[in-house]
Parts: C-alpha cells; sequence; structure tokens
C-alpha cells in the first residue's frame, strides 16, 4: 500500500513541476551519422564497355604480383606519366576501390599543370583499358567527354570492374598474378569563339553642335568630336545631299570615331536622332534610329533629312553667319 501511495504521490510532483516550470524529462536524441570521407576524384562516372583487338596507344602498365598490392596494404599505386595531346597524364589504380571495396577504382589524373597558364582548361576523351591475357584482346572502358581544370585535373571510374571478376582465372584479366592496364587520352582541340556582350542602362546624352563653313568647298560638312558613352562621335551634314538624294534633300548622319579603332568583330549598338535648330524653335529632326557600329560601318544616318531649299531658307533661319547648329540625342546601348 505504502508502495502504491509514493506512485501515486511521484506522478502528481512530476505533473506539477511539468505544468508550473514548462519541463520534462529530456528524451534521449540519436545523433546522425556523419557521411564517409570522399576523395576528391571520386566520380561514379557512366561509361561504354567494348573490347579489341589493338593496344592502347599512349599506355600499358603491366603489375607483376598484383596480389601483393592488398597484402602489403597498398591502397593507390599512380603510374608513371605518359604524353598524350601535349599534355602529360598519369593512371592511378586503387585495387581495394574507393567508395565500395568490392571494386577496382581506376582514374585518369593530369600532371605538371602548375606550369600551364591560369585557367587553365583541357577537354579530353579518355579510355580505360585491362588486358584479357587468354583471348589477347583488351576490355575498353570508354567516358565522356571530360573538362580537366584546376578545380577538377582527375577523372575516372570509382566502379571500374568487381574484383570477384578480375581475380576469376577464367576471365583472363589476372594470369600467374599479374595485369595489364593501358590508357588512351584523346584531347579536344578548343577552336571556341568567344564573344562577351555587354548590355548597358544608360539615359539618352544630348549634345549641340555648330557645323560651320557651309558654302566652303566639300560635299560633306562635319562637327567637331564629342563624347558620349565614353566613344567619340560626330556629325557628317551633306548641304546639298548625298547618294541618290544629291541636288534635291540635306543628308545627315551620325559618325562613331572610336569605332575606327574597332578590331573585326568588335561592334557597338545605339539608339539616336538628330535635329537642325533654327529661329523661333523651328526644328528639322530624324526619326529616332537603332544602329550597329563597326570598323566597315562607321556612320548611319539618312540621305533625306529634309528639302534643300527649306535649309537654306532665311525664314527658318537653321543657317546664320554661314552655320548651323545640330542637336544629338544618342544612347549607347551594347558594346561587342
Amino acid at each position: 500500500m505504502k508502495f502504491l501511495v509514493g506512485m501515486v504521490v511521484g506522478w502528481i510532483y512530476g505533473m506539477i513541476y511539468h505544468n508550473e516550470f514548462g519541463q520534462s524529462s529530456p528524451k534521449p536524441v540519436k545523433a546522425a551519422a556523419a557521411p564517409p570521407a570522399v576523395p576528391p576524384q571520386v566520380d561514379d562516372e557512366e561509361f561504354t564497355v567494348e573490347t579489341r583487338d589493338p593496344p592502347p596507344a599512349h599506355f600499358i602498365s603491366k603489375i607483376e604480383s598484383f596480389s601483393l598490392l592488398t597484402t602489403y596494404k597498398i591502397k593507390k599505386y599512380e603510374t608513371r606519366e605518359f604524353v598524350a595531346g601535349d599534355h602529360k597524364w598519369k593512371l592511378i589504380i586503387h585495387p581495394e576501390g574507393i567508395k565500395d571495396n568490392n571494386y577496382v577504382s581506376v582514374y585518369l589524373a593530369m600532371t605538371e599543370t602548375s606550369s600551364l597558364p591560369a585557367n587553365w582548361e583541357v577537354n579530353a576523351i579518355f579510355t580505360i583499358f585491362l588486358l584479357n591475357q587468354i583471348s589477347d584482346k583488351y576490355m575498353c572502358f570508354r567516358g565522356k567527354l571530360r573538362r580537366f581544370n584546376q578545380l577538377k585535373s582527375t577523372w575516372g571510374f570509382s566502379k571500374l570492374i568487381t574484383k570477384k571478376k578480375l581475380r576469376d582465372e577464367l576471365n583472363g584479366y589476372i594470369v600467374d598474378d599479374s595485369c595489364v592496364f593501358g590508357a588512351e587520352v584523346f584531347v579536344v582541340k578548343s577552336e571556341r569563339v568567344v564573344e562577351c556582350v555587354s548590355l548597358l542602362k544608360v539615359y539618352p546624352q544630348k549634345r549641340q553642335l555648330k557645323i560651320p563653313d557651309l558654302s566652303g568647298s566639300g560635299a560633306c560638312k562635319t562637327s567637331e568630336e564629342f563624347s558620349s558613352g565614353d566613344y567619340k562621335w560626330r556629325v557628317l551634314l551633306y548641304p546639298n545631299g548625298n547618294e541618290n538624294e544629291k541636288g534635291q534633300s540635306v543628308s545627315i548622319y551620325l559618325e562613331c570615331v572610336s569605332a575606327k579603332s574597332f578590331g573585326p568583330h568588335q561592334k557597338l549598338k545605339a539608339e539616336y536622332c538628330m535635329r537642325l535648330k533654327g529661329k523661333n524653335d523651328a526644328t528639322c529632326s530624324t526619326e529616332k534610329f537603332s544602329s550597329w557600329f563597326t570598323s566597315s560601318t562607321l556612320a548611319c544616318g539618312t540621305h533625306a533629312l529634309t528639302r534643300i531649299d527649306k535649309l537654306f531658307d532665311a525664314n527658318k533661319g537653321f543657317i546664320v553667319d554661314d552655320c548651323c547648329i545640330v542637336e544629338t540625342e544618342i544612347s549607347v546601348q551594347a558594346v561587342v
């Protein structure tokens, strides 16, 4: 009876303690298991398997007393270097595997990468070979096209072949405790064209320019050079017309002076308009153009801005002291 009363009192005390202090007995929590550490070169990459007669073109390594690698607890064997595609390589063989010790893992690694330029990159298709010494044919394990660079200079297969299959004498991969590995590496020469397009968020920039000596010799009259969007420009004015508008209309063009020094694939896109300024707020404007300027296309505009007689009409006041005022409005939108 005393035992029963003690249990009831203990239960009531526990309830009071929990309600007043908001506490309860802690429950055991299982710690999450940390994932196993994996070397950075491990990748279960897909590969195709086939057999062939010819030996590998770039490298062969015969390992005698192969079983002693396990006996001596040699977990990794790195072969000598070989050259393929003007680069140096080596095989890294893990006889006990990396992620799964039921498999043999083999990797291809670039060597002497410290002498390569910054941000180097080599794209290659490689094949790992294993000789069947009974049939004298090679088992070929071919991977995908891979990119070798500073971040990842090693690619390969963590599950190349099971140890059971490798060690089975009937398969012929190990004979007299010797096996033969090989490699072929074909580097894909890069001939890519790289383009960088810079789209600019800018506001139109206005500029008033004086074009002098309209009655002087020469069909084309030019303004002084000016800057807009970090590039040099000028206006070309043909008072008596240009091309098929000669003798009929005034022609006007915007020239990107900076484009004269552009490379063969460099170009600049600008949205712009031009207008003649006369007296009493008289104007004569082009439409808003959007053009690409290159080293071969320096100037863009219109052959027919207005009739020639309108330009020289004294009542319009476009010409004062043999000069005219042109206002430009330019937005540089893109640079390639």
